[in-house]
């Protein structure tokens, strides 16, 4: 039986291919099963176009994480967050994106492709998968989210 909880949805475009393709190794050699929504090259494709799936197949339960990848990570920030149950934060560090996760129970992580490290981008997914949210006056302040 697959460990849900140990399961996530990967996508980005073509600024974020490469990472996308070293920290998709990097987390299944960590024990994650990882479903790729693609891009799967680095041919120029629109950001929304995966990142609404992504964000989609969290929204809707299929999987209880995702970790989106663009060139700033801006752009497939803003597309995950039009979705009610999705709390998408850009992080270009470690502590961000543990932050994002403790404080604002987070469920994707979105990633500058052409700003970060691999190293640090992969210390930040880590931190991010394995960080669990603190709830208390963080859940009060989530809770305030939706419109």
């Amino acid at each position: 039986m697959i460990d849900k909880s140990k399961t996530l949805a990967l996508g980005c475009d073509q600024g974020g291919y490469e990472l996308k393709e070293f920290i998709k190794i990097k987390i299944a050699e960590s024990g994650y099963s990882v479903r790729d929504f693609g891009t799967y090259s680095v041919d120029s494709i629109d950001y929304p176009d995966v990142a609404h799936p992504v964000a989609s197949a969290v929204n809707n339960g299929q999987y209880p994480m995702a970790i989106l990848i663009c060139g700033s990570g801006n752009g497939v920030c803003m597309t995950a967050n039009k979705y009610s149950g999705i709390r998408a934060a850009l992080c270009w560090n470690t502590e961000l994106a543990r932050l994002a996760r403790e404080h604002n129970d987070a469920n994707i992580l979105c990633l500058p492709g052409r700003y970060i490290s691999y190293t640090e981008a992969l210390t930040a997914v880590m931190a991010f998968l394995t960080t669990e949210f603190e709830g208390g006056r963080h859940k009060t302040r989530i809770d305030k989210i939706p419109l």
